[in-house]
């Protein structure tokens, strides 16, 4: 053990942990989370961009020695290529607005940089966490900087996940396009269509949020560093902001800007639940799908029975050979918590006051958590679902050949009371509308199939023209 100390008195600190006695007492004093800040790499890169950029601003400024600079430099980058993640212990969930996040961070990159000008842990008279690393900063730019840039790293690798998602629905619907079937409105028959046009229906839904993520990425990117406590910039030289985001800019490759107003910035969260609500809105949709997918496939006998999911598991351990549609269920469950981590942002969000929101720590957990669980849900769905799905296909024309909805197709011919009556008495009499057609003699036989043909009820050619109803007598 080593003994550190801060303004409260001494703590003892193991002697090999990079991390020191904030981080002790942050461990001590919030025993909430047993899911550590380690569990969100893309956190731990932006904190160590952001102390990398603020050394070299500080180094640039000569407000901080250059063999220090450097040091620390070093020390970010180790942490950017994957190194020290394990020693960053802290529960995601903490009081003091991401304080004890900051003191971790700091902590550990002053004990590398030491090491790194040969110096012990702990030995800090050579290399100060606050004074040195932590220098021109607070922890209310700092921390959210750095949750923004992780969220856009979270947004970077979801979309493409996103996007593939989209596609493989898109495939689907070239492969199914010529497979007729009944479509449903309020889980009661309606007019024919293709499941073709149902899975490119998914497609397009999913492709709608795929740019609203994108979108967000630019709100991320106004940054309030230089604003150190409450926007102020106390303690800061007054070209720090520019020469940091000038750094923050290269070391991430990101277009930063420095928010116009650094007071409201370093107060505001609004971007958060902007992003947490895209978020909620392309969940929700693409849950609603995994609905659809676990109906469309529901039975196999008793159910709608329209396609197959691929069995990736046994569903049960007392019936044999059932098998469950649990890559939708998993997602389903994604999306459940999507949804509850929105509702927690913008609880959080509202409950921040004057100066600074306090309940950053939990907004940031929430998120980045669904980026993650989002991104990997999107991927299991594609590769353990929607490649392996196979149409039903003469489960599906036996539908709609015994389909009344097809009646709607012929009202332009024979007017809306007459095809009601048809679609009373082929229901009543479990009789098709094509065989009722022909005996009342309302139709030619050409006429009746051209007008059933596939194409004109899935709307894929010109079915319709303006409907002319039969004259009514108004005194009937």
């Amino acid at each position: 053990m080593r003994v550190e100390r801060d303004s409260l008195g001494e703590m003892e600190v193991p002697a090999d942990a990079y991390w020191g006695v904030h981080t002790a007492r942050a461990l001590h004093n919030f025993p909430i989370s047993r899911r550590a800040i380690s569990n969100y790499p893309d956190l731990l890169v932006a904190l160590a961009r952001v102390k990398q950029a603020a050394a070299r601003a500080n180094r640039d400024l000569g407000v901080l020695e250059k063999d220090k600079a450097d040091a620390i430099d070093a020390a970010c980058q180790e942490i950017i290529d994957g190194y020290l993640h394990d020693q960053f212990v802290l529960g995601a969930i903490q009081g003091g607005a991401g304080t004890s996040t900051n003191m971790c961070a700091n902590e550990i990159i002053a004990n590398r940089a030491l090491e790194l000008l040969g110096h012990h842990k702990g030995e800090y008279q050579y290399l100060h966490p606050i004074d040195d690393v932590n220098r021109s900063q607070s922890t209310n730019d700092v921390y959210p900087t750095a949750i923004k840039l992780a969220m856009v790293r979270g947004i970077q690798a979801l979309l493409p996940e996103h996007r593939a998602l989209a596609e493989a629905f898109g495939d689907k619907a070239v492969e199914f396009r010529d497979v007729l079937k009944v479509g449903r409105t309020q889980l009661q028959d309606a007019v024919p269509m293709t499941l073709g046009q149902e899975f490119g229906g998914f497609k397009t839904t999913i492709s709608e949020d795929f740019d609203r993520l994108g979108e967000v990425i630019a709100f991320l990117c106004e940054v309030n560093m230089g604003a150190t406590a409450i926007g102020t910039g106390i303690t800061a030289d007054s070209r720090y902001a520019e020469a940091v985001r000038s750094h923050l800019a290269e070391v991430t490759g990101l277009d930063i800007r420095t928010a116009p107003d650094l007071i409201e910035a370093t107060s505001d969260v609004g971007v958060f639940m902007t992003l947490s609500g895209v978020l909620k809105r392309s969940a929700v949709k693409i849950s609603k799908i995994c609905n659809d997918l676990r109906l469309l496939s529901s039975g196999p006998q008793a159910g709608l029975g329209e396609i197959n999911l691929p069995a990736v598991q046994a569903g049960s351990s007392i019936m044999p050979g059932k098998v469950n549609p649990v890559i939708p269920e998993v997602v389903n469950q994604v999306a459940f918590s999507v949804i509850g981590s929105d509702a927690t942002v913008c609880a959080a969000a509202e409950a921040g006051q004057l100066q600074l929101n306090a309940f950053e720590p939990v907004m940031a957990a929430s998120i980045l958590q669904s980026l993650m669980w989002m991104t990997k849900a999107c991927r299991t769905l594609r590769v353990n679902c929607v490649v392996g799905i196979t149409a039903n296909e003469d489960r599906l024309a036996a539908q709609v050949a015994s389909s009344v909805g097809v009646v709607t197709a012929l009202t332009p011919a024979i007017g809306y009371r007459k095809a009601a009556e048809l679609a009373h008495k082929a229901l009543e009499g479990h009789r098709s509308i094509r065989e009722l057609v022909l005996q009342e003699g309302l139709m030619e036989e050409s006429e009746l199939d051209k007008a059933l043909h596939p194409d004109r009820l899935s709307g894929l050619s010109d079915a319709t023209s303006q409907i002319v109803l039969p004259a009514v007598d108004p005194d009937d």
